[in-house]
């Protein structure tokens, strides 16, 4: 069965069928360099992770780019609010991000393109839109793109440009010919950045620098562009607009967007101030709980952020990882077929809440056995499943353990449960029940979990 995949272009589920066979090339739009990342770029990480991850293990020659935006408005603002340079703020939030994105598990892309290091493609891209009648260059020096000049305006996000129109505020000092016209451009003004252009010194406007990263990487045309929902307009609208009026060719065959994530049903983000970040949570939550936690709604749905729906992620990993602690490596069984469950799952639109259920299915089908070979070989293939979504990336004991997490005065250290469980052990040697008991409880009185087997005891944290 083939991959479908919904295509926000075309408002339905499609067969990946790419451009070139058996090579796949995607872009995703990454991050605004000025703060910390929140759970909703978290969201749309791990969507695309997964997706990349997939697309690998199904034999695809995937490249996979995914930008920083090192130079825009909200950038140029908050350095000027933190009285620091520009490149200071952005250097040190690229850092930041990239501790986050290795915190989580991300594989890394095959390119990650700065807007500032892609000037010269950028001013290319609007020296052939004003060529070819798409731009034009207004009083103020400032460049615009002419949306009347493109027809299929509106063909993603389904917004009209006289539907727009009726709706745009009045600026007086506005020097654009129409109200739905955008800038691509924008002229020298005291304090910012700027570079050299045709028009004089300026800096782009944060639609171009897209269109020009990702063609200038993947070519005008490519198979796969994504991005969270929120950017399917203005963003991803104007990137359709200025990529084809400047080639004259398509732009992207399937667009995919992920769903929001809500708190309290608002959608989660700065402006809200209702975000969370990641490093934030990742104090409390190991990365593959709050990976779990992403993966368990489909990637186009809503997805409710709460403490207790990441209670009972962390609830569900724990027994995945239980689970395959004790089984030893095996060739994985070949007669269950569940590699062909998992990728029905996936194949339909990545599915990754079906793909968890057959991992589910697979661990219940490993503990109802008394078969050791059977068993070894089933964790085998819940361990390699469950590598394509970007789980089991920690040893069994350190993710049971929650090493990496922030101590707090209700817990114990890994090193004082260690002294206690031997003193319980030499207790049991020792036949004083009452004795081990007691340290049992003291234990679990600090969510420390023991489990007595043939070899010793082992412990967790719940």
């Amino acid at each position: 069965m083939a991959i479908e995949v919904y295509n926000s272009l075309t408002k339905r589920k499609e067969p990946l069928e790419p451009i070139e066979p058996g090579r796949i090339r995607m872009y995703v739009c990454g991050l605004t360099v000025y703060d910390y990342s929140h759970l909703g770029h978290a969201r749309m990480l791990i969507v695309f992770d997964v997706i990349a991850r997939y697309l690998r293990a199904s034999g695809y020659e995937l490249t996979y780019v995914r930008n920083i935006t090192d130079i825009d408005d909200k950038i140029i603002k908050r350095a000027g609010e933190n009285s620091e340079s520009i490149s200071d703020l952005t250097g040190r939030f690229i850092e930041a991000n990239r501790e986050d994105f290795e915190a989580l598990g991300l594989i890394e892309p095959d390119h990650e393109p700065r807007a500032t290091a892609t000037m010269p493609a950028i001013i290319d891209m609007i020296a052939s839109l004003i060529s070819r009648n798409h731009a034009y260059l207004a009083e103020n020096n400032d460049v615009y793109y002419d949306v009347s000049s493109f027809s299929g305006y509106g063909q993603l996000s389904g917004k009209k440009p006289g539907e727009l129109r009726a709706g745009a505020r009045v600026d007086v000092n506005d020097h654009k010919r129409d109200p739905v016209d955008f800038v691509l451009w924008k002229a020298a003004k005291e304090g910012e950045p700027t570079w050299d252009s045709p028009w004089g010194k300026g800096r782009p406007g944060w639609h171009i620098e897209c269109s020009a990263m990702s063609t200038n990487l993947l070519g005008n045309y490519f198979d796969i562009h994504g991005g969270g929902m929120d950017l399917k307009f203005p963003h991803h609208e104007n990137e359709i607009a200025q990529s084809c009026g400047a080639t004259g060719e398509p732009f992207v065959k399937i667009w995919i967007h992920n769903g929001f994530v809500r708190v309290d049903a608002e959608k989660m983000s700065k402006s809200l101030g209702n975000f969370f970040t990641v490093r934030e949570v990742l104090k409390h939550y190991q990365p593959e709980v709050i990976r779990y936690f992403m993966l368990a709604s489909h990637y186009r749905s809503p997805l409710n952020y709460s403490e207790k729906n990441l209670d009972q992620a962390r609830s569900a990993l724990d027994g995945l990882y239980l689970t395959i602690r004790d089984l030893s490596s095996a060739e994985p069984d070949a007669q269950a077929s569940w590699r062909a469950r998992f990728n029905a799952a996936m194949d339909d639109d990545f599915n990754t809440p079906e793909a968890l259920a057959v991992l589910q299915n697979l661990a219940r089908d490993i503990n109802c056995s008394d078969d050791p070979a059977y068993r070894s070989g089933l964790g085998q293939n819940l361990r390699e499943l469950g590598g394509i979504l970007g789980l089991f990336q920690s040893a069994p004991d350190s993710y049971l353990k929650r090493q990496g997490l922030s101590a707090s005065s209700d817990t114990l250290g890994d090193e004082a449960i260690n002294s206690l469980v031997a003193e319980r052990d030499q207790a049991r040697a020792n036949r004083n029940w009452e004795e081990s008991d007691r340290i049992r409880d003291e234990l679990a009185r600090y969510g420390v979990v023991i489990e007595d087997g043939t070899a010793g005891s082992t412990w967790r944290r719940e």
